[in-house]
């Protein structure tokens, strides 16, 4: 690898190779503008209509609207940008379409471009003066300087960011299918049987609803003892810990609640529940479940889970939702038989939280190792050998091999 000469330029520093230009200067761009409302139509008659940034997921165009009159067009493939707030949003256009005047079609030869809008979406806010654009206008726009790499070094940059995003997109779809399957098998597996019992809650174990220690005094508040709120309920299945804590003697003024008891949201956002696995408190808008001998904990959250439409339809009819605890402890469920199995099921479907955890988590990895790429092969820190092998010769080794992992996990 050969060392990089940089060289001082007005967007700052960049390989003495490299180009500053004006992006009106090496790209087609196209603002669009929009048709009557009149023409619109959600029956295919015309093109589609690319409006804003409703029509953009997941750095792609989507169809909503049909147009028959066609103002201005952008082509398959083309760089979509937001011109009005949020500005700067990036995606490519997934058909040709007829773009209206929240966007700007962006025409360039290769995907460099694209990626490198990307790296500087969030800059549009504050865009030379540092004051904050609801939109930008035609000349902002060509008159915004970017570095160019020579064209080839630029087609191995958009390469390996392309492979980098096809392994993200492959995970994705993965985490996606595993999901499906998991809710398949919750539908099979807690689905009632012949040998099922039904129960209250009440029956299940003790209720407890939660309260709040008096917020002025100082020795109720930052002790190491969980209290749980329904904004520390989130996804996750257990809870250890919560955003604000309090002290032993917080914990005397309240319902202690034993650790593998069961939390459940009983105001507003009804019916989200997670398991507490330490032992602690929760305020008053949550229901907590302490399950008796014959009852196992997970089991109950993925019953919550599974069945949360049954708790919001208990809730009271009031402005806000409200399920008390009177209300909350007459609900029906059917359980197994026994507890062993209910462990049993339980365990199945904690297997397969485990298995979408661990591809969560490694999404996540590869989106920081995506963002790193970006951030050194755009400005040059790291320069890729752009002959006939592309991009391979990375001399970080978190560029390589993004091919075969995708080919990995598209077998997952």
């Amino acid at each position: 690898m050969k060392e990089t000469k940089f060289k001082h330029t007005e967007i700052g520093l960049i390989p003495e190779d490299w180009e500053v230009k004006k992006l009106g200067e090496v790209a087609h761009i196209e603002m669009g503008q929009s048709p009557s409302s009149e023409n619109y139509n959600v029956s295919g008659i015309g093109l589609p209509l690319v409006q804003g940034n409703a029509d953009i997921k997941n750095r792609k165009t989507i169809i909503r609207n049909y147009t028959s009159q066609i103002t201005k067009k952008c082509i398959k493939g083309d760089i979509i940008m937001s011109v009005r707030a949020p500005v700067g949003e990036i995606a490519i256009a997934s058909n040709d379409a007829c773009i209206g005047r929240g966007v700007c079609a962006i025409r360039y030869s290769n995907k460099y471009l694209f990626h490198y809008l990307i790296c500087i979406e969030s800059t549009w806010s504050k865009h030379s003066t540092g004051s904050t654009f609801d939109s930008v206008n035609s000349d902002t726009i060509k008159n915004l300087e970017i570095p160019f790499p020579p064209i080839k070094e630029q087609t191995a940059i958009a390469t390996a960011l392309g492979d980098a995003d096809a392994l993200i997109t492959a995970l994705e779809k993965l985490i996606a299918k595993k999901k499906a399957i998991k809710q398949g098998a919750m539908q099979q597996l807690l689905k009632p049987k012949e040998g099922w019992v039904v129960k209250k809650l009440g029956e299940v174990g003790e209720i407890i609803t939660g309260g709040t220690p008096p917020t002025l005094n100082k020795e109720y508040w930052n002790g190491n003892i969980p209290w749980i709120t329904p904004t520390d309920i989130t996804t996750d299945k257990n809870i250890y810990h919560s955003e604000r804590e309090i002290t032993f003697k917080g914990l005397s003024i309240l319902r202690r609640i034993p650790k593998n008891s069961l939390l459940v949201t009983c105001i507003a956002s009804i019916g989200k529940n997670a398991i507490l696995r330490n032992d602690g408190a929760c305020n008053q808008q949550i229901n907590a479940i302490i399950p008796n001998i014959n009852f196992n904990v997970d089991f109950l959250y993925y019953l919550m889970e599974f069945n949360r439409n049954i708790l919001i339809g208990a809730a009271g009819i009031t402005a806000t939702l409200i399920l008390s605890k009177k209300e909350f402890s007459e609900i029906e469920f059917s359980f197994p038989g026994t507890k062993e199995e209910q462990t049993r099921i339980a365990q199945i479907l904690s297997d397969m939280d485990a298995e979408i955890e661990a591809l969560e988590q490694k999404l996540e990895k590869q989106k920081q190792i995506k963002q790193g790429m970006m951030q050194v092969l755009l400005t040059g820190k790291i320069r890729l050998n752009h002959d006939a092998k592309g991009w391979q010769d990375a001399p970080d080794s978190s560029l390589n091999n993004h091919g075969n992992q995708v080919n990995r996990v598209n077998q997952g």
